[in-house]
């Protein structure tokens, strides 16, 4: 890595083209990221399609077993098989990953990071780093600094996913959807098993032999290695919901020690990433609607738990296209940099 403090670094976009792909190229672009030259990667298909970056064009080429010489840092996007056919070529190419898949968030030698929380877990990588889980970014963007004050033991949540989580062809499946039904046609689905339009689905990715779905698991499975907390405890229902972009989630958190609303306030307004928009009176709490395209994520509906013996209730929203992916990506980028 001393490399890279010594010239502007070589970054790839694996997976250029997809939804998060293209949020990565714009959040570097946005964020001024120092790069020396940049790379575009993605499937036969799409090689020779361009994309705008900066002030020009760059033309994106065909993923191959030989593209990573001389690259120092690739952001893939690419989905986890691709994950784990190509990050430890790059990573054997002297480049370092930092993969948005699921494919290696719970190896153990893989840090698993979101910036804001646990930056120096970044030190101990081999050459791939894993993004988390969007949802669980998104939770312990708000959960992580009140288990900072009062020591979180478990918590119940259930999420609000919006249909960009499953991919570009999800949002226009949606967008023809509502056309079909207001124009009175028969509705056709082809990402989802049941109609998203006018109805919410409590099913996110495949289900597990427990009875939870996989997406259900990693918050709990995520939370325990990103907080560095073995204990944690999470039973969470994710839900399919009909919003375009930005995930929300509804959590009941139980904590060790006591916690007041005013406390916990106090904690979420120093909080990096986050805004607080909790004004119930003139009906200000976050929305997926105002949340997406921002980089921070929102916090609201603060209010003590009736059920829960130290317990606090919160809603947050969050960009799961940015902090859940090209955001937090670009950031660790960053952070290697440092």
């Amino acid at each position: 890595m001393e490399a890279l403090m010594n010239k502007p670094p070589h970054v790839a976009v694996v997976g250029a083209t997809g939804a998060v792909g293209i949020e990565m190229l714009k959040t570097l672009e946005k964020r001024n990221f120092p790069l020396g030259q940049l790379t575009l990667l993605a499937s036969t298909r799409s090689a020779g399609k361009k994309l705008k970056f900066r002030k020009g064009e760059h033309a994106v080429q065909e993923l191959t077993r030989s593209s990573f010489a001389g690259i120092d840092i690739a952001l893939f996007s690419a989905g986890a098989s691709i994950s784990r056919e190509f990050a430890p070529l790059a990573a054997k190419a002297g480049c370092v990953v930092v993969d948005n898949s699921s494919a290696f968030r719970m190896d153990e030698s893989v840090p698993l990071v979101v910036p804001e929380i646990n930056p120096g877990d970044l030190k101990n990588h081999r050459g791939i780093v894993s993004n988390p889980n969007c949802t669980t970014a998104i939770t312990l963007m708000a959960l992580y600094p009140l288990h900072q004050a009062f020591q979180v033991k478990r918590i119940f949540a259930s999420s609000y996913q919006a249909v960009s989580g499953s991919g570009a062809k999800a949002i226009e499946e949606l967008r023809q959807q509502v056309q079909q039904i207001a124009l009175d046609k028969p509705v056709t689905k082809e990402v989802y098993p049941h109609q998203i339009a006018f109805n919410v689905l409590p099913q996110v990715d495949v289900f597990l032999p427990n009875g939870y779905t996989k997406e259900e698991m990693k918050m709990e499975n995520e939370g325990r290695k990103i907080m560095h907390h073995p204990t944690f405890r999470a039973s969470v229902t994710c839900v399919r919901v009909p919003v375009y972009r930005a995930h929300s989630i509804a959590v009941s958190a139980e904590f060790e020690k006591p916690v007041t609303v005013e406390a916990a306030r106090a904690v979420l307004l120093n909080a990096p990433g986050l805004d607080v928009v909790d004004n119930p009176e003139k009906k200000e709490y976050p929305l997926p609607l105002y949340a997406a395209e921002r980089y921070n994520c929102q916090v609201g509906r603060l209010r003590k738990d009736c059920a829960l013996e130290n317990g606090l209730c919160f809603w947050v929203s969050g960009d799961q296209l940015l902090k859940g992916a090209a955001l937090n990506a670009v950031q660790i980028a960053e952070e290697l940099l440092k």
